[in-house]
């Protein structure tokens, strides 16, 4: 596994801001460049994963009444809750896995989660381990997959991944608190909210800022990783800003997954 990585902390940005800016450090990685592991939290809002069928588990016109914001990822997943929640991205060559394998590397690249979540004296273990029945749904909360994180017997967060030739994109969420109320009468179908997990459900009171300093910790203690703490550049940058654009904000792409990628 690589051991230098560089650091991008962009603090807090809407749900279209976001994911403009995940495809614009994907896009804009070349070779030779270092793996990049990026921090963000969220303004209030959804996100719908790449081939989520929003229309059948999402009521829009409420979603439209509460102006809330809304974005399609680029990963795959379910639908999923956003304003309380803390998230990571890494980008990353597959050959730096070659060893690991496309199977393995989703449960290998989220081991430094379980070592967050034991910092924070919970006890963490993926849904395979567990034993736990694989459980299909649009919404992310209400579903179950083999290496999905479980505490307590509940869900914590979601994580998702992308492939290209030669890249590897992961990005995940932390749930620091869970606002049901934010999104109550939203869905069409069970949510999963209920009984999905939070640090703050658990009674771990934390701040963003605090969670950010372990987490980091976490990273290089699991990873054996140097962080370089870096800002976005001017390729990055404007990327971003055509992604926002012409993409992410854009409703053919956010509630229908239609766009032009030319």
């Amino acid at each position: 596994m690589l051991k230098r990585w560089r650091l991008i902390d962009s603090g807090v940005g809407t749900a279209q801001y976001n994911m403009a800016l995940d495809e614009a450090l994907l896009r804009n990685f070349t070779k030779g460049s270092l793996p990049i592991l990026r921090v963000y939290r969220w303004e209030c809002s959804l996100s719908f994963g790449r081939f989520s069928d929003v229309r059948s588990s999402v009521d829009l016109k409420i979603l439209q009444e509460k102006r809330l914001s809304h974005v399609r990822r680029m990963t795959g997943g379910g639908v999923l809750v956003h304003g309380g929640d803390f998230s990571y991205t890494l980008v990353l060559p597959r050959e730096s896995l070659k060893d690991v394998g496309v199977k393995k590397s989703y449960k290998y690249l989220c081991g430094f989660l379980l070592e967050l979540y034991k910092r924070l004296g919970l006890n963490a273990a993926f849904a395979h381990d567990l034993k736990l029945q694989s459980s299909k749904s649009n919404i992310c909360m209400a579903s179950y997959e083999p290496y999905d994180i479980i505490i307590d017997g509940k869900k914590m967060g979601g994580n998702a991944q992308r492939y290209t030739k030669d890249l590897l994109f992961q990005h995940g969420t932390i749930p620091i608190t869970l606002n049901s109320e934010a999104f109550k009468d939203l869905f069409l179908e069970e949510s999963g909210l209920g009984a999905a997990a939070a640090l703050d459900k658990m009674q771990k009171a934390i701040t963003p800022e605090q969670l950010t300093n372990m987490l980091l910790e976490a990273f290089k203690l699991f990873f054996d990783a140097v962080l370089f703490p870096d800002t976005i550049n001017r390729s990055e940058k404007r990327s971003a800003y055509e992604l926002l654009i012409n993409k992410y904000s854009q409703e053919g792409w956010n509630r229908d997954a239609k766009h032009d990628e030319a």
